[in-house]
């Protein structure tokens, strides 16, 4: 069997301030960077992404994968309209080439979430092309990330679909397996057609409430899984993007199955059970100074570190990774001298700093002025620059391995980096934007996560998989950033009327 493989990973956020330009899918940041044909293959190798489930689980059944492109940039606003259809082109350009020379199906890792200028739906857009590059006769199976925003257009030119059961996304190499697996039923000589059925859930889940870790998230993905092995069907439940402004954004049920009337039953099943418990998927959300505040009632001596989200800055879903309300938050309580220095927060992404302090040299002392303030979907600006006299306590030159839960295998290429000390806080100043979702992204600047007694991790949820062991309380703080953690906050204009912004 020869498997065509290709990846596009883009989660929009059309309200965040900045693009998705071609130099970003070069860049890849937090993603593998921009590559094609056998460079894709070779660089996948031990990584955790879902394709590199697709190339372990292929090579198991003795097929020949047939690589093509992956592109993946971090989360921001939409994909500029000439790196949307170079990713496509090149893609399609691949397939052509593939389909000359045979071919027995495609195994596509998307995240579902993405938007490019003209295309709202971009996904929908890109499986749209290659079906009708292949025909109808070929088979098409997606992997998806949990937030994707899943369209019709999506589940018509796909033959399949499978999205993520975590968040923190542990199960994405586990995922492509799945994919994999499900590509392979519909290659058996003389398989039962299977059918689709999606529901669309008429509100909006807030990021935070969407942790797989949490009620009610962990009830209903425990049942698509009991579900699906009672009745031989393959579910998913996509939760959605919720800062994507196009008609189609929000969670959808859906499946495959062969027996029509029992993928409904279990669809409709599951629709029901996530409707019913509306009013549970909310997270408590703090403002920063009183999250400071309940952060030192609760931070002690042998506890364990107190962790803090900066959910409304958070990289991994538009933020760009630079706002100082939590750090403005921190010295206004004078964390680092209560808590004896032991406060850390990162990563803060300005190259103009990192680069500075690793100039300067560890020991050195000079004038920064850190973060920026920058515009949010309601037309403000978050809080100013920190400006003022740092210490620096470390430099690097940003390349690191990685080897938490989510990101064992992966590289981490920031750039030049460096930590500073503020008034006994310690920043971590990064040349390229990443979430923290490791513990390896305080430790290679000399912080040890475990001996914090306050931590501030620019993130939703994906830190809870690294940090939850060490940490003694979790806390969300709603600092003013670029990623509502409520999306009835949002200025909706394009939203189905029909989808509250709100559960």
């Amino acid at each position: 069997m020869r498997i065509f493989l290709a990846g596009f990973h883009h989660e929009t956020n059309t309200f965040a301030p900045s693009v998705a330009d071609w130099a970003a899918f070069e860049a890849g940041a937090g993603y593998p960077a921009y590559a094609r044909g056998e460079a894709m293959l070779e660089q996948m190798a031990g990584g955790s992404l879902a394709i590199a489930g697709f190339v372990r689980e292929a090579r198991a059944r003795g097929w020949t994968p047939v690589p093509s492109v992956w592109a993946g940039a971090m989360p921001s606003n939409r994909i500029t309209a000439d790196a949307f259809a170079r990713i496509r082109d090149e893609m399609l350009a691949d397939l052509r080439e593939a389909l000359r020379e045979g071919l027995d199906g495609i195994l596509l890792d998307l995240h579902g979430a993405a938007v490019a200028e003209g295309a709202d739906d971009a996904e929908g857009e890109l499986l749209a092309c290659l079906r009708a590059a292949a025909g109808s006769a070929l088979p098409i199976v997606a992997s998806l990330d949990l937030h994707a925003n899943v369209t019709r257009r999506m589940l018509t030119h796909a033959s399949a679909m499978t999205a993520y059961r975590t968040y923190p996304h542990v199960d994405m190499m586990a995922t492509g397996e799945r994919a994999a697996r499900m590509l392979a039923r519909r290659l058996k000589p003389g398989a039962p057609a299977r059918l689709s059925h999606a529901r669309r859930v008429p509100f909006l889940l807030p990021l935070n409430a969407q942790c797989t870790l949490m009620e009610p998230a962990a009830s209903v993905i425990a049942r698509v899984e009991r579900l699906e092995t009672m009745a031989d069907l393959e579910l998913s439940f996509a939760m959605g993007f919720s800062a994507a402004d196009f008609a189609e954004c929000g969670p959808v049920l859906f499946g495959h199955g062969a027996d029509a009337a029992a993928l409904r039953r279990a669809v409709d099943a599951l629709h029901e059970e996530v409707c019913a418990r509306r009013r549970e998927w909310s997270t408590e959300l703090l403002a920063p100074a009183e999250a400071v505040v309940r952060a030192l009632s609760l931070a002690g001596p042998g506890r364990g570190p107190v962790v803090m989200a900066d959910t409304q800055d958070n990289p991994g879903a538009g933020g760009d990774a630079n706002t100082t309300g939590m750090l403005h938050a921190l010295r206004a309580a004078g964390t680092g001298h209560v808590l004896g220095g032991a406060v850390a927060l990162g990563l803060l992404f300005d190259p103009d700093s990192a680069g500075a302090a690793c100039a300067a040299g560890v020991g050195a002392r000079l004038n920064l002025s850190l973060g920026r303030a920058v515009p949010t979907w309601d037309g403000t600006l978050t809080d100013a620059p920190w400006r003022g006299e740092a210490r620096v306590l470390a430099v690097h030159d940003g390349n690191l391995p990685l080897h938490g839960p989510m990101t064992a295998g992966a590289t981490a290429r920031l750039g030049p980096c460096a930590c500073v000390e503020i008034e006994g806080i310690r920043v971590l100043l990064s040349s390229a934007k990443a979430q923290m979702l490791d513990l390896d992204l305080f430790r290679f600047l000399g912080v040890e996560p475990g001996a914090m007694r306050l931590l501030v991790v620019k993130s939703s949820v994906h830190f809870r998989a690294a940090f939850a062991p060490i940490a003694s309380h979790i806390l969300v703080a709603k600092a003013p950033g670029p990623m509502p953690a409520d999306p009835g906050d949002l200025p909706w204009r394009h939203l189905d009327p029909a989808t509250s912004p709100r559960p």
